[in-house]
């Protein structure tokens, strides 16, 4: 009893249940017993790879790593949420390798002798993940084996052992990106295009026919001579089964009551926004008096006319409509503006930036003599960034150096000044990343923006107002008395709003409200026919929700799908009746304006359609492709409606190239190798419960 009660110390309430299973099994049926342990533990695991089971414990401790990781590199132990889900998504993506990509990468005839791997972390030609990784650089930003040995010194005599946890990650990064890098080789050999195919994308490409054309519709309304029947469903249903695969849900049906500020809340926000609007029109630290008073804080941002409006357009006809230096006092639902005019200038809206990155302690100095060498002209940037640069992947027109068109909203941080460079004259500034040469070579007309400072203030609910709308909430939570009866009796009783919603695990979102995590898991946790107690969510939402129904992982039963299926069969059947239809009324005719008035439709024409086209029907342009010239083709059916074709004309071109083909051919197997994991994971069965926990 004593080691029982250790196990329930540490381990808690679901381990003891399991335990306490395992004493009475001999009264239990194994199948039973086993069918039982197994719904359990899978509830508190966080996923399975290739049949294994990550638990949350596990997945957690290697969530626990990637944060030691993070820390080390960042300096820092503050994370923001989307910092958190980086984490879980490199912790998840460790399961992934280690269980499935290796695994099948090895099958596939891939390995990574441990020679390769010395060589990779310590030879003279180290792998990218350790030659570019700023640990082992030295001052001027190159690999250095100097640097890497330091840190190895250093790793032996760290008592924390973070070091250690950080040179194992680095270890087996290099040793996984091996695989990922040799599998990747072979299935990008595997997509080749053959002589054949790329002729065939040529003739596809370059060609352009002029065709007439007649498009008889789909009807729109529900056509009675048309029978679906339940066999036929029945054996779409078994025929597609692998269609209707789904994921656990819920049928929930929920009310929230908003906690918005009242005329009080929003008069005294109003008051308080008169008062520092006083203050806003003399002050001359803008940026101080913002931070104390602003919920909007001062921006370097230019605004160009309708700009402005992305916070509020009245403030943006003010400011450049009306031209106030200062606007008056804006009242936008609970929220109030005062914008002010700190600063005007013609500037481009975009210009085209090449550079030439420098770090290092001499990095100054090289820059000014890179910036002389440029100004005398006769050089080419290209080849210095060749020489110099330790960006050697900016390369935006096929010439190295050039980052390309750079704009407010697409800027390297600390390279603003490139708006307002002189084009064509080089000079030098300095980022986060380095000393930059910077050459500006092309720039959009300028015209008038202005700089602006935004005073805003947003009226938000007092503690009375709170417990008010909390009160409420409270009430109707009362009425249900814990179930989904009375919930509905709640509802008609109260006249409060009542939303329907189908969740799954990964819902977080509802309606515009987001961060509604809480609200998902009480709808898992308890059965249909159960309603809650109150939700708070954003501490300004009160939730009370209903389970109407469960549904478990797994397929969809053909009853809940049948209507779809139907309207599905239905409207293939309607197709051929159409296409029958319209075969019929052209038959013997071999002029497309008899074909239209036949078919009651006009004849359209299109001069020059591309049979490469993506924006046409696909069925319009197969048909042109294979029509032969000059006679009626069809009837072909496409997607809104059957068409009959007549291809009048056609015209080679020369305009798509063999680089154009193989580009394209490229871009395909580049999209194609993004599949490789998601295909994996489903060939082997991976599941992420992930969306359960956080």
């Amino acid at each position: 009893m004593a080691l029982l009660e250790k196990i329930r110390v540490k381990f808690g309430l679901v381990i003891s249940i399991i335990i306490a299973l395992a004493l009475l099994s001999f009264i239990i049926d194994p199948s039973t017993l086993e069918s039982a342990l197994n719904s359990m533990s899978s509830k508190y695991d966080v996923g399975k790879v290739a049949g294994k089971k990550v638990s949350y414990t596990d997945f957690q401790e290697t969530v626990d790593k990637y944060t030691t990781i993070n820390e080390l590199l960042q300096g820092s132990s503050a994370q923001n949420e989307q910092i958190q889900q980086q984490i879980r998504n490199a912790a998840w993506q460790e399961y992934l390798d280690k269980y499935m990509f290796v695994e099948n990468a090895k099958k596939a005839g891939i390995t990574v002798g441990d020679e390769e791997l010395v060589s990779l972390v310590s030879g003279s030609n180290p792998s990218p993940i350790i030659a570019q990784n700023p640990v082992f650089m030295d001052e001027s930003g190159v690999f250095s084996p100097d640097a890497l040995k330091s840190f190895l010194d250093a790793m032996a005599s760290d008592e924390t052992g973070r070091l250690r946890l950080y040179w194992d990650y680095v270890q087996n990064t290099v040793y996984t990106q091996q695989f990922y890098q040799k599998y990747g080789a072979l299935f990008s050999a595997s997509s080749f295009e053959n002589a054949l195919q790329l002729a065939s994308d040529l003739e596809a490409g370059n060609t352009t026919v002029n065709i007439d054309y007649c498009m008889s519709y789909y009807p729109m309304g529900q056509d009675s001579t048309i029978n679906v029947s339940s066999s036929e469903i029945k054996k779409f249903y078994k025929d597609h089964k692998s269609f209707f695969k789904r994921n656990a849900s819920r049928e929930v049906e929920y009310v929230v009551f908003e906690v918005v500020p009242s005329s009080d809340d929003v008069n005294k926000t109003s008051l308080e926004m008169d008062e520092a609007y006083e203050m806003f029109a003399t002050t001359d630290n803008m940026k101080s008096f913002l931070q104390k008073n602003s919920e909007s804080q001062l921006s370097s941002y230019w605004y160009k006319e309708g700009e402005l409006s992305t916070i509020n357009s009245e403030l943006d006809d003010q400011i450049f409509a009306q031209k106030r230096n200062l606007t008056q006092v804006i009242k936008s639902g609970n929220t109030f503006y005062a914008g002010r005019v700190v600063a005007e200038k013609n500037i481009p809206d975009s210009v085209f930036v090449k550079h030439i990155l420098l770090q290092g302690s001499g990095a100054k100095n090289t820059a000014d003599s890179l910036v002389k060498v440029l100004s005398k002209g006769g050089v080419s940037f290209s080849n210095l960034a060749a020489q110099y640069s330790l960006d050697q992947n900016s390369a935006y027109d096929g010439e190295l150096g050039t980052i390309g068109w750079m704009t407010q909203n697409y800027m390297i941080p600390g390279m603003e000044s490139v708006l307002e460079a002189q084009v064509g004259k080089p000079f030098s500034l300095t980022s986060s990343y380095g000393t930059h040469v910077v050459l500006v070579t092309r720039a959009s007309k300028p015209i008038a923006k202005k700089q602006v400072a935004v005073l805003e203030k947003t009226a938000i609910a007092s503690k009375e107002t709170f417990n008010s709308y909390y009160a409420q909430a409270n009430t109707f939570a009362s009425l249900t008395a814990g179930s989904y009866e009375g919930y509905k009796k709640a509802v008609d009783s109260t006249k409060v709003y009542s939303h329907s919603l189908t969740v799954t695990e990964a819902t977080s979102n509802y309606g515009a409200i987001d961060q509604a995590k809480t609200v998902t898991r009480w709808a898992f946790d308890h059965k249909p026919g159960k309603a809650s107690e109150i939700l708070t969510v954003n501490n300004n939402y009160f939730f009370i929700v209903a389970v109407k129904e469960a549904h478990k992982e797994g397929y969809a039963p053909v009853s809940e799908v049948a209507e779809v299926i139907k309207n599905r069969l239905y409207s293939e059947k309607l197709q051929q009746k159409t296409l029958a239809s319209v075969s019929e009324k052209i038959e013997g005719l071999n002029d497309m304006e008899k074909i239209a008035e036949a078919l009651s439709v006009s004849v359209e024409n299109n001069e020059a359609l591309s049979l490469a086209s993506a924006s046409v029907d696909p069925a319009l342009a197969g048909a042109a492709s294979v029509a032969p010239q000059g006679t009626v083709y069809g009837p072909v059916a496409g997607n809104m409606g059957v068409y009959v074709v007549k291809v009048n004309s056609s015209e080679k071109g020369s305009f798509y190239t063999e680089d154009d083909a193989r580009s394209t051919a490229a871009q395909k197997a580049q999209y194609t190798s993004q599949l490789i994991i998601p295909v994996m994971s489903e060939y082997c069965d991976v599941k992420d419960n992930r969306e359960r926990f956080y």
